[in-house]
C-alpha cells in the first residue's frame, strides 16, 4: 500500500487505507461499487480524511454513499462513523442490534478504549461523534440488504471477538467481510511471500468457544475470499481459517499458564510474541521486521482480552 492509497481488488470492490495508528496497511475501508454505493468500516475519526480522499480518487462524492456498514463498533473500525456521516447526507449506518445504542451514545465505548489506550486515546480516536438514531439500520443473523440489481448482501452473527459482531457475505465475489472475527492478516509480510494470520482477542467480549464456532461456520460456506478489517483480502481462505484456528488454543493455553503463575498481561504478551517469532523465523522473517510494530501492539491488546476472559470465568 506504499504506492497508492487505494487498492482495486476487482472492478467493483476497492480498499482505502485509513492509516490507523499512523501506519499503512493497518485498517481500511472497503468500497463496494454497486447501484447503492456501500462502505464497509470507517476506521477511527483520524482515518476519515483518508476515506474522503480515497472516495474522491475513485470518482465518488460523499453524496453518493448510501450505506456505511460496520462489522462491529470497536473504535478502530467504527469510531469515525459519526464524523463521516455528517458529510454523507444520503447514507445510513448499518450495525448489529447490540451496537446501536453505543453509536447513539458512544460515551461508554470511548471510556473502554480510553482505559486501554490511556494518554494516546485523543490522538488515535477523537472526535467521536454520535450517530442519529434515525440514520441507523440494524442487521443480524440471516438479514439481507440489497445494494444493486444483482447484489444482495447477507448478514451473519459472528461473535467471539465481540458480541456485537456481524460478518457480511457478498454473493458476487463469494466473499465475506469478517471484521476481526477471523483475526488479523499481516499484509506487511505478503511482500516477503508470507501469508500470516492471528486471532484478535481484545477486551471485553473475547470468547474462544464462540470464536471457534464462528470460524467453523465461515469455513462451511466454502468462500473464495475473506476481506479482513486488518488488512486486505485473501483468496487463500482455508489457510487463513486454519492458521487462526491453530493459534487460538495457543493464545488460551499461554493465558492459562500466566494466570497460574499470577503474572500480568505483559508477561502473556511477551510469551505470545516469543511464540510468533519462533514461527516467523522459520519462514525467513527477521525479528526486526516492520510487522512487529503491529504485532507487538496487537499482542498487548489481545493479552488484555485473554486475561479479562479468565477473570470473568472466575465469577
Amino acid at each position: 500500500m506504499r504506492e497508492k492509497e487505494q487498492i482495486e481488488i476487482d472492478s467493483r470492490i476497492s480498499l482505502i487505507d485509513g492509516h490507523d495508528l499512523g501506519v499503512t496497511e493497518r485498517t481500511g475501508t472497503y468500497v463496494i461499487q454497486e447501484e447503492a454505493l456501500t462502505l464497509i468500516e470507517t476506521g477511527p475519526s483520524p482515518s476519515i480524511k483518508y476515506v474522503k480522499k480515497g472516495l474522491a480518487a475513485l470518482g465518488f462524492s460523499l453524496e453518493d454513499v448510501r450505506y456505511i456498514i460496520l462489522t462491529h463498533i470497536h473504535l478502530d473500525h467504527a469510531g469515525g462513523a459519526g464524523l463521516l456521516l455528517q458529510e454523507c447526507p444520503n447514507a445510513k449506518v448499518v450495525v448489529h442490534p447490540r451496537g446501536e445504542r453505543h453509536l447513539i451514545n458512544p460515551r461508554k465505548l470511548a471510556a473502554g478504549a480510553r482505559a486501554i489506550y490511556g494518554d494516546s486515546f485523543a490522538e488515535l480516536f477523537d472526535p467521536i461523534i454520535p450517530v442519529p438514531e434515525e440514520k441507523i439500520i440494524t442487521k443480524t443473523e440471516g438479514d439481507t440488504l440489497g445494494i444493486g440489481p444483482s447484489c444482495t448482501l447477507k448478514f451473519y452473527d459472528t461473535p467471539g471477538h465481540a458480541k456485537h459482531h456481524i460478518s457480511i457475505y457478498d454473493p458476487i465475489s463469494n466473499g465475506m467481510f469478517t471484521g476481526d472475527t477471523i483475526g488479523v492478516r499481516y499484509a506487511q509480510l505478503s511482500r516477503n511471500g508470507v501469508e500470516f494470520f492471528l486471532p484478535s482477542t481484545s477486551p471485553n467480549h473475547f470468547d474462544p468457544n464462540a470464536m471457534e464456532t464462528s470460524i467453523k461456520r465461515i469455513r462451511e460456506l466454502n468462500l473464495n475470499r475473506i476481506y479482513f478489517g486488518h488488512f486486505g483480502m485473501t483468496e487463500d481462505v482455508e489457510n487463513a481459517l486454519q492458521q487462526v484456528s491453530d493459534w487460538l488454543p495457543v493464545f488460551v493455553e499461554e493465558g492459562e499458564r500466566v494466570i497460574a503463575t499470577r503474572k500480568g498481561y505483559d508477561e502473556l504478551a511477551a510469551r505470545l510474541i516469543g511464540r510468533i517469532q519462533e514461527t516467523l523465523r522459520k519462514q525467513g522473517i527477521e525479528d526486526d521486521h516492520e510487522v512487529y510494530i503491529l504485532i507487538n501492539l496487537d499482542m498487548q491488546v489481545s493479552s488484555l482480552g485473554i486475561m479479562d476472559y479468565f477473570q470473568k470465568l472466575k465469577h
